[in-house]
């Protein structure tokens, strides 16, 4: 059985290799999360929306700027992929944070019938979610009409398929839309601010609907009533939404981004909606996160 403080062991769906994640801030997760005075600073301070502003105001000013290049050079971010590679002249970490790629290092699967993913990130994949045995341990069910903040929505997805998409600090952190279809307006969900890291969430995994979140639902011809619930965590300043309601969207095209932190994306289909791909499904099988770039499948249509 997994240990919550085991390593985190990542598959590469792009290189076919297995890698062990560098865990920013890992020592203080362990503490915070894995001991019982941790957990009174937890519940006192940390899950609190004034530490994760707090933390976000340090990161918009000018002196932030400080801590890109070592970040980058301690966890080697390649920056040719970096729309704009000139470390010097963000204004703030933040700014980097959230910074663009070049369209071409992010490619979208052009055929019909594909959906993508909807962001770079560590995902587990799951055809039906009441069948499955555990997300991120064993016995760990989602709740899945708390976790939309819907009732009657959940009910639509109870039986149907999902996608969690985990980023990392380290991460693109632009989201994008993993299908063509009409968005509807973004719901805001109050809620506090864990971290989403597995450290925390191999503990419990209602941290993910216990947290400040934003649901948006895309009506598309091919893939039914697509939802995706943005998931805010700690330190992350705010979910921003950069797309217009209610105007066609192509798969693949920007839908917003998450200021600095850690940060998840639940994507949900209707039950017979999509065949969800063979190597995201392995990994919710086994708990073994698969990384994987936004615009690289997710699933066919049936």
């Amino acid at each position: 059985m997994m240990h919550p403080n085991d390593p985190i062991i990542i598959k590469n769906r792009h290189t076919g290799t297995t890698e062990v994640e560098q865990v920013y801030g890992e020592n203080w997760l362990k503490r915070i999360y894995g001991n019982p005075l941790g957990s009174i600073a937890l519940h006192a301070v940390v899950k609190r929306a004034f530490f994760s502003q707090l933390y976000g105001f340090a990161m918009d000013q000018p002196s932030s700027r400080n801590r890109i290049e070592p970040f980058v050079q301690k966890y080697g971010l390649n920056i040719a992929e970096f729309a704009n590679p000139d470390l010097k002249s963000y204004a703030n970490f933040n700014e980097f944070f959230y910074r663009k790629l070049k369209t071409s290092v992010r490619p979208i699967d052009n055929r019909e019938n594909i959906a993508v993913l909807p962001a770079d990130g560590r995902h587990l994949g799951f055809q039906n979610v009441a069948t499955t045995p555990g997300v991120f341990a064993k016995g760990q069910r989602l709740d899945i009409s708390t976790l939309v903040g819907d009732r009657e929505l959940g009910q639509r997805y109870a039986q149907g398929s999902l996608v969690c998409s985990r980023l990392c600090p380290v991460d693109y952190h632009r989201f994008h839309f993993p299908v063509s279809g009409i968005p509807q307006a973004p719901v805001p969900i109050s809620g506090s601010l864990y971290s989403v890291n597995p450290l925390a969430l191999r503990r419990n995994v209602s941290y993910l609907w216990q947290n400040k979140r934003q649901r948006v639902s895309i009506d598309t011809p091919s893939f039914g009533l697509v939802t995706l619930v943005s998931i805010g965590a700690t330190n992350v300043g705010s979910i921003v939404e950069t797309y217009q309601p209610g105007v066609a969207v192509a798969k693949g095209d920007e839908k917003g981004y998450f200021r600095f932190g850690g940060s998840f994306i639940a994507t949900l289909f209707e039950p017979g909606r999509i065949k969800i791909a063979e190597d995201l499904l392995e990994a919710g099988e086994t708990g073994q996160e698969l990384y994987a770039h936004m615009g690289s499948p997710l699933g066919q249509s049936t």
